[in-house]
């Protein structure tokens, strides 16, 4: 091991080993003992965005971010301690005051833990009595933790990423995407009435929440604050209400000096915002105001987001019922990072085969929350040149259930 650990290029390379000998290990318990006697200057001394940039170099080396997915784990539990150590050192002070993202973020942390000490005693009580009320009530607020996780996607990870650090969203959304999918598989256990399903599949869920909330606290949030400027922070705060918080209501004793950016900026512009004294603006047929365009935008019955020809999301409308989550935090956001990591190569695949016109149309409907959603992409041309993508969504039950004719005359 490299003495001279002060040196930046030989703790990445013995980091760099670390990791290589954890991936390729059978025996973890004997790796990890072993890994902690043979490291122990550099363990004793590693930064939590260390450990991050080390997963990030494994998925710019052609790892699959699945597999860095799984690994992650690991990781964090080789360098438990290491991280809980390091996490004291990092931080302003700003992001304790009640109202700071991180502040907020913790503080959802801190509710979960309640949450969970509920969600145990409903599953002890199902496996005693077979009882689905107290489980699904306990389950149901348990899953608002699904708020928590979109926030971060939304908000924090763009942010993230243009520092160059994607590291986090390819790597935590898709830890997120297991816990949805443990939580949808308990929501079906229920409705089934399957008990032991129900308390085995909870068993699993515990652990992973426990887990993701300490490489939030000890590795994202250390080393995210490390990263970003206070004015980022600012942007992120101001994203936040579009998404919403889990179980808490957010303080406001932190209050900087918000960055505005300029209007067209690539971050930090309220969607939708316009200036009344704007010139109106020429269209094919007809002459509006910015303050029309986007009072019409926000009031169609359907949700609409624009991805430019660079890929790069420039607009999202805030309509009254909104589908699904967007905050400011995705303008200017590479449209592959605003989907989980599992499905990046399915939106790559429609894009690509919408800029060399092999199809017109992407189509899709889920079932959500008792809403039937219609889902729509369309590729948008002027001439033979691309200009991006246009994606529609609407809800529409109400139209399903549409039988026989309704003409205007029958308002009469």
């Amino acid at each position: 091991m490299s003495e001279n650990l002060n040196n930046n290029k030989a703790r990445k390379e013995e980091l760099g080993r670390i990791i290589n000998v954890l991936n390729e290990a059978d025996d973890y318990a004997a790796v990890q003992k072993e890994i902690r006697k043979d490291f122990k200057k550099l363990l004793d001394t590693l930064s939590p965005e260390e450990v991050a940039e080390a997963e990030q170099a494994l998925i710019a080396e052609g790892v699959p971010v699945e597999e860095v997915q799984k690994l992650c784990e690991l990781h964090v539990d080789t360098f438990h301690e290491a991280l809980k150590n390091a996490s004291k050192r990092t931080g302003s002070g700003n992001e304790k005051i009640s109202g700071h993202p991180v502040a907020n973020y913790k503080a959802e942390n801190k509710a979960l833990k309640s949450q969970i000490h509920s969600f145990s005693s409903a599953l002890k009580k199902l496996r005693r009595s077979n009882d689905f009320s107290i489980f699904d009530t306990a389950l149901e607020s348990i899953s608002k933790i699904e708020i928590h996780y979109t926030r971060k996607e939304n908000q924090l990870f763009p942010f993230l990423e243009n520092t160059g650090f994607s590291g986090p969203s390819n790597v935590m959304w898709g830890k997120h995407d297991e816990i949805r999918d443990i939580l949808r598989n308990l929501r079906r256990a229920s409705q089934e009435s399957n008990a032991a399903e129900c308390i085995s599949t909870g068993r699993e869920l515990i652990p992973k929440l426990k887990r993701m909330v300490f490489m939030e606290e000890k590795i994202l949030y250390p080393t995210a604050l490390r990263k970003l400027p206070e004015s980022a922070w600012s942007e992120i705060r101001k994203g936040e209400a579009e998404i919403g918080y889990a179980w808490i209501k957010p303080g406001n004793l932190w209050a900087p000096e918000l960055s505005v950016h300029s209007a067209g900026s690539e971050e930090g512009v309220r969607a939708g915002s316009t200036s009344k004294t704007d010139d109106a603006v020429n269209l094919s047929t007809g002459r509006l105001t910015a303050e029309q365009i986007n009072l019409m935008l926000t009031n169609l019955p359907v949700d609409i987001t624009y991805v430019d020809e660079n890929d790069k999301v420039r607009y999202f409308s805030q309509g009254k019922e909104r589908l699904f989550p967007r905050s400011p935090g995705i303008i200017g956001r590479s449209v592959q990072n605003c989907h989980p990591p599992k499905s990046v190569h399915i939106v790559q695949k429609i894009v690509d085969d919408f800029k060399t016109g092999k199809r017109d149309v992407a189509e899709f409907w889920i079932q959500m929350g008792g809403k039937f959603i219609h889902i729509r992409y369309f590729p948008l041309f002027e001439g033979d040149l691309y200009k991006g993508v246009l994606e529609v969504s609407q809800e529409i039950s109400h139209i399903r259930g549409l039988e026989g004719e309704k003409r205007l005359l029958d308002e009469e």
